[in-house]
């Protein structure tokens, strides 16, 4: 029974105690000191050992002024516990506040002089440091924490930490390399406090610490690894590559570093680089896990390398079929390698013009046994566009309806019902096309509903304002034509169009066509006129933002001119808000700025 009072009285004691505790911290928070005061001395007196009362009822008594009453119990605590250095700092943060700085100053050295030899105190004396933003007492504190803990690593974060605070770029590095040498798994941990406070230039320390370091320690893997991150942040896939192939060969790993890497090369279109680690994964042989994806991925940025800039040669077309003809060769044509068949497909019918080649290509394949479904049925969409390029257009119809029916609500399915669409416009049956725009609008792919948000406007526009159709026949029938590839044609049709319709409201689709086929071309400089015009005399109309869009490319790819690209993108983002390529081109002036774009 005595027991059991005792508890109950012990439980009553610390729910007052809870309760004085959180009416304490009330008025502190509603700036109440007084009241705060008078609680938490009362807290501090049943609780000495909590230091956090005793630090509040500091701040009270400092908040309202009292400081003879202050000194006094700082002193008291001191006499009763010499040996807890933060007293030290307590007494320090009186005296500063009754501006005794050089007295402050001795309670502060006195508080570093007695510290001891324990990681905790050490750490939270650092701490006390921080709170009054006495950054350069912090670092001497963990400085002389180290020397006395005989561990030159032991604080070396915290220091990283610190010296970041007073903006010191280069012992703030100095601090993190030393803490990454005395834990190794630290490595993620700072790439991200560089990631998010670096500036350009201080990636420049950094690249210079880490040679100086890799000089005295070429073993110090996470040293390596470290400074190929540096290059990966610069977009410096190259010396980034150099550094990601001497760790694969130190470590006898089997490429899936160097691979890994040459993915973010591609992705970043940086193809010289990507290629190059493809071909070292390759080199390794068929017994790397990585070799096939790598000899594949290699083709690839071999093709994007050539087409993405329109400036090629037939011969390099035929260099690059024939690697892929090797491969599968080498791998045979089955189910396995069907991806790669579509690739070689898209390369004979769109860039070498072999339409037969591709068509024999893609029907065998697509009767592979245990196809994957969704690589097949690109295979039929690409079919269709090939047999439409030859005038085939029931064939082309049937593919398309055949994977909009397997693919009903997926993305495959709205982009073969987007061709039948289009395929549709083509032939001149607008309003069902533009039925099927409509719905569009809303497919899951950005591409499609952009492309779809684009085409039923233009056809509304042009529908509504015309009471007939036949200038628009033209045009739609032109742009078949450039589908097929049937240049002159195409420019003959248009020419027709705007001798037959003078000043018709098409007149700035038909520049904006010819310009398309100029960069199809590569007729660089005269397309750059045909957009420019479309801009100047045609900018309320839907294709103005389309014309900004294009032009800004042409400066930036093909012309070298970024000042002038940047100045592109701008208005564009900035007068025509609205347009489908405004998020983009907001995109590509931040890059081109040099914006460290995530």
């Amino acid at each position: 029974m005595r027991y059991l009072l005792i508890m109950l009285a012990l439980a009553g004691f610390i729910r007052l105690n809870a309760q004085d505790a959180r009416l304490a911290q009330q008025y502190f928070q509603n700036g109440e000191y007084e009241k705060a005061a008078s609680l938490y001395e009362k807290l501090f007196a049943m609780n000495e050992s909590v230091e956090y009362y005793f630090d509040r009822y500091v701040d009270c008594l400092l908040a309202i002024q009292a400081y003879d009453e202050c000194e006094k119990l700082i002193k008291r605590q001191l006499k009763k516990d010499p040996k807890n250095v933060n007293m030290y700092v307590s007494y320090g943060k009186l005296l500063e506040r009754q501006y005794r700085e050089e007295e402050a100053q001795q309670q502060y050295r006195t508080a570093i002089s007695n510290m001891p030899k324990e990681p905790f105190v050490i750490t939270k004396l650092a701490n006390a440091f921080v709170m009054l933003t006495r950054y350069d007492l912090a670092v001497e504190t963990y400085e002389k924490g180290a020397t006395l803990l005989k561990d030159p690593f032991v604080f070396a974060y915290n220091l990283g930490e610190l010296y970041r605070r007073k903006g010191d770029t280069a012992k703030m590095i100095d601090s993190y390399l030393n803490a990454l040498s005395g834990n190794a798994d630290r490595l993620g941990t700072i790439q991200t406090v560089f990631q998010r406070h670096f500036l350009n230039d201080d990636f420049d320390e950094l690249q210079k610490q880490l040679y100086a370091r890799l000089q005295q320690n070429e073993n110090a893997t996470y040293y390596v690894e470290l400074l190929a991150w540096v290059f990966i942040q610069r977009k410096d896939y190259k010396n980034a590559l150099r550094q990601v192939r001497a760790l694969d060969r130190r470590l006898r790993e089997n490429g899936g570093r160097v691979y890994q890497l040459a993915e973010v090369a591609a992705s970043d279109k940086d193809y010289d680089a990507a290629i190059d680690g493809y071909e070292y994964v390759a080199q390794k042989g068929i017994e790397s896990p990585y070799y096939m994806d790598a000899r594949r991925e290699a083709l690839r940025c071999k093709r994007s390398r050539i087409v993405e800039g329109y400036d090629y040669t037939r011969e390099q077309l035929l260099q690059v079929e024939k690697e892929y003809e090797q491969l599968l060769k080498e791998f045979g044509r089955s189910a396995y390698t069907a991806s790669i068949i579509l690739e070689l497909a898209e390369l004979q019918a769109i860039y070498i013009n072999n339409i037969d080649k591709a068509i024999a290509l893609l029907t065998e394949m697509i009767e592979y046994p245990n196809v994957d479904r969704n690589v097949q049925a690109m295979a039929k969409l690409n079919l269709g566009d090939y047999y439409l390029i030859i005038g085939e257009v029931w064939d082309a119809t049937l593919l398309y309806s055949q994977v909009d029916k397997a693919f009903k609500e997926d993305v495959l399915g709205h982009d073969a019902r987007f061709r039948n669409a289009r395929l549709s416009y083509f032939s001149g049956d607008f309003q069902w096309a533009q039925a099927q725009f409509d719905i569009l609008k809303s497919a899951t792919s950005r591409l499609i509903a952009n492309d779809a948000i684009d085409m039923s406007v233009f056809i509304m526009d042009n529908m509504g304002l015309d009471t007939t159709t036949v200038a628009l026949k033209m045009y739609a029938e032109a742009e078949l034509l450039v589908f097929q590839n049937r240049f002159e044609e195409a420019f003959a049709k248009l020419e027709t169009l705007l001798k037959r319709f003078p000043k018709h409201f098409l007149e700035d689709d038909v520049f904006y066509l010819k310009a398309n086929i100029y960069i199809k071309q590569r007729a660089y400089d005269r397309a750059a006129v045909l957009l420019e015009k479309i801009i100047a005399d045609y900018n309320d109309s839907i294709r103005a933002d389309n014309a900004l869009f294009q032009l800004a490319q042409l400066y930036e790819i093909h012309f070298n001119d970024i000042e002038k690209a940047k100045e592109l993108y701008e208005t564009l983002f900035i007068d025509y808000s609205g347009s489908t390529f405004a998020v983009e081109a907001r995109k590509r002036f931040r890059i081109l700025r040099g914006d460290n774009i995530q």
